[in-house]
């Protein structure tokens, strides 16, 4: 882009007002005050602006020692949610790797009857396989027994014993489709509605339409535990604010040691001198935003305002010293150890403090072999925390308004992959599998759509994770057809611009 030059009659032409700033600052190279004849007539501008909104920073962060009331959470936009909503928040338990629908929700007689045979080559002609592409197709059948629970005979396999308990809580979705058959795209989809990277996920969609309910933390937090065999990497764009204020991204906690690095104040530094040094580099950071109108520098300063709060908070987030033994033995935790179960306690507690939007990652899940062993890993993991979750949730009486979501980002074959017997797994799977959803809004009991008797294809109530995400968007209040933002000529959304719907079915 070249640079605005002046008239050749001194005159200086109407460029909008980045280049008047931009020009502003050229006279400043000869006459280092000469920006004070330039800036004087917008001063009373800056003073009812700019410099308001450094006072009203600063003053919220002083309030804790009590020179001003304490601001509570962070306002969302103006016109949301559209209608009453069912979900104050979100904790979305991620089963990285993809565990096998066939071999948890989604019991396949036919499998059973034909384990071993070859696959109907009607089945699967046509369809993207992953690995098992251009192999001999054999049927594999369910590795353990299935049972029915709850009031209305929800099927679970004995793989997850505490899932049977929470039978009458959990909506089951047994035809959920995705677009991607490779792990890093197919989380892609599943936190941003798109397998182009760059977009904005979930998290931060739900978090810029509605705000958070505190300042103390931030409104979209990580967590991630990992199971011993095959743990795939999660790269952090999956909770990535995209082309959103970037202040509306996740932040990955450590599951060990200190949750944050850089947060806890320097031995020997007293509050009082940070206040001074957090409240004059946002003042610096208001001034330079005066110049330039960047909007990532009120997303700098709205970081500072988070870090400086969250030296109180996160180590009174992590202090479990308070929480009963009954809990912790609920749960099956031990503060700090990094594992799923002290995660799904942290993340009730989270919740409880006015988190928007809670993501458990558990790395473990891809079992193209040994999965009778790998799959008895896996859910021993997790099988328990996630009934302690739901069962203390429900306790509190937060289900009522929490909305939780359990599922990987694709299923697993119906064919086996690998050899026979305890070394046999399973490949990726995309046309139909198992996630769950409950509280918020959820009818628990019920199971929405089927497979095929081959648990292959959706065929009954097809849902895309497009439709899921809307669902979501729907039970925090939101209508997915009007919640878009404009992006390089595109009215952006995080249901895309394929038809979306939500499941209905699935509403209490």
């Amino acid at each position: 882009m070249v640079s605005p030059t002046r008239q050749s009659s001194g005159t200086q032409p109407n460029f909008p007002e980045i280049w008047q700033v931009g020009l502003s600052r050229e006279k400043t190279m000869n006459n280092p005050f000469s920006h004070l004849q330039t800036d004087a007539h917008r001063r009373t501008f800056l003073k009812a602006s700019g410099v308001g909104l450094g006072a009203t920073a600063l003053s919220a962060l002083l309030a804790g020692d009590g020179f001003a009331a304490p601001q509570q959470g962070i306002p969302g936009l103006p016109g949301l949610p559209h209608f009453a909503a069912r979900a104050k928040r979100v904790i979305f338990l991620c089963m990285a790797g993809g565990p096998s629908h066939l071999d948890t929700f989604d019991e396949k007689p036919k499998l059973r009857e034909l384990d071993g045979q070859p696959m109907p080559a009607s089945v699967t002609a046509g369809q993207p396989i992953a690995q098992l592409q251009g192999k001999e197709l054999r049927v594999l059948g369910p590795i353990r027994k299935f049972g029915k629970y709850g009031k209305n005979g929800q099927t679970i396999s004995d793989f997850l014993p505490w899932h049977r308990e929470i039978a009458d809580d959990i909506c089951i979705f047994k035809s959920m489709v995705t677009e991607q058959i490779n792990h890093d795209p197919a989380h892609t989809f599943m936190n941003t509605g798109s397998a182009i990277s760059g977009r904005a996920s979930m998290g931060a969609w739900i978090n810029y339409g509605l705000g958070c309910e505190t300042r103390d933390l931030p409104g979209f937090i990580v967590l991630t535990s990992v199971s011993s065999a095959n743990p795939q990497p999660i790269a952090s764009r999956q909770w990535s604010a995209g082309f959103l204020p970037s202040r509306y991204q996740g932040v990955q906690f450590n599951s060990t040691g200190v949750p944050v690095h850089y947060v806890k104040t320097p031995r020997g530094v007293p509050d009082r001198l940070q206040h001074q040094v957090v409240g004059s580099v946002q003042q610096l950071d208001q001034l330079r935003h005066q110049q330039v109108a960047n909007p990532e520098l009120l997303t700098r300063i709205a970081a500072y305002e988070t870090a400086f709060r969250m030296q109180t908070s996160v180590p009174e987030l992590i202090d479990m010293s308070g929480e009963p033994q009954h809990v912790l033995d609920l749960y099956g935790a031990t503060p700090g150890d990094g594992s799923y179960a002290s995660n799904c306690l942290l993340a009730r507690r989270l919740a409880e403090r006015g988190v928007r939007f809670i993501q458990l990652y558990h790395r473990g899940w891809d079992h193209h072999g040994s999965l009778n062993k790998n799959m008895t890993t896996c859910c021993k993991l997790t099988d328990k925390p996630t009934y302690a979750l739901i069962t203390d949730l429900k306790q509190r009486g937060m289900l009522d308004d929490t909305l939780v979501v359990w599922g990987g980002e694709f299923g697993r074959t119906p064919m086996s992959q690998g050899d026979k017997g305890e070394t046999a797994g399973r490949d990726h799977h995309i046309a139909g599998f198992s996630m769950w959803m409950a509280g918020g809004g959820v009818q628990g009991g019920i199971s929405v759509g089927a497979t095929d008797e081959f648990g292959y294809h959706a065929v009954e109530d097809i849902v895309n994770v497009r439709d899921l995400h809307a669902t979501m968007l729907h039970l925090m209040g939101i209508d997915h057809h009007r919640f878009s933002v404009p992006f390089q000529g595109l009215d952006m959304r995080l249901t895309g611009v394929k038809p979306a719907k939500v499941v209905r079915e699935s509403l209490a």
